[in-house]
C-alpha cells in the first residue's frame, strides 16, 4: 500500500506562484510513475503533470507547459509542482498520483493506482 501526503495548496492572485509537495511511500525496485491530476468543479478530473522516477522524464498537458514544472527529490520519495503566473481558470483540486509498476507516465487517471487526499488550488482574479 502507497500512502501519499499533499501539501502545499492555498489561496493566490491571479500571476502568483504556488509549490505543491507529495511524499510517497513508495518501496519498489521497478521503475514507477508519479504526477498531479486536478478538477475543477463541474468538471473532469485532468492529467496536469506526471514524472518518471527512474530517469525524471516529464510529461506535461499543454497548458501548463512553461508554467509549471514538475520534479522530484529521490532521497526524499517527494514530487513537487511548481505552479507560475497562475491564472483562475487553474483553479481546481489537485491530486497527487502514482502508477507502480509504471514505465511510462500516462494522461488516463484509470491507469493510476494509487491518489492522494487532493490540495485545494483556489486563484482569484
Amino acid at each position: 500500500q502507497v500512502q501519499l501526503v499533499e501539501s502545499g495548496g492555498g489561496l493566490v492572485q491571479a500571476g502568483g506562484s504556488l509549490r505543491l509537495s507529495c511524499a510517497a511511500s513508495v518501496r519498489t525496485f521497478s521503475d514507477y510513475a508519479m504526477g498531479w491530476f486536478r478538477q475543477a468543479p463541474g468538471k473532469e478530473r485532468e492529467f496536469v503533470a506526471g514524472i518518471r522516477w527512474s530517469d525524471g522524464f516529464t510529461l506535461y498537458t499543454d497548458p501548463v507547459k512553461g508554467r509549471f514544472t514538475i520534479s522530484r527529490d529521490n532521497a526524499k520519495n517527494t514530487i513537487y509542482l511548481q505552479m507560475n503566473s497562475l491564472q483562475p481558470e487553474a483553479t481546481a483540486v489537485y491530486y497527487c498520483v502514482v502508477r507502480s509498476p509504471s514505465t511510462y507516465v500516462y494522461t488516463d487517471p484509470a491507469l493510476y493506482h494509487y491518489w492522494g487526499q487532493g490540495t485545494q488550488v483556489t486563484v482569484s482574479s
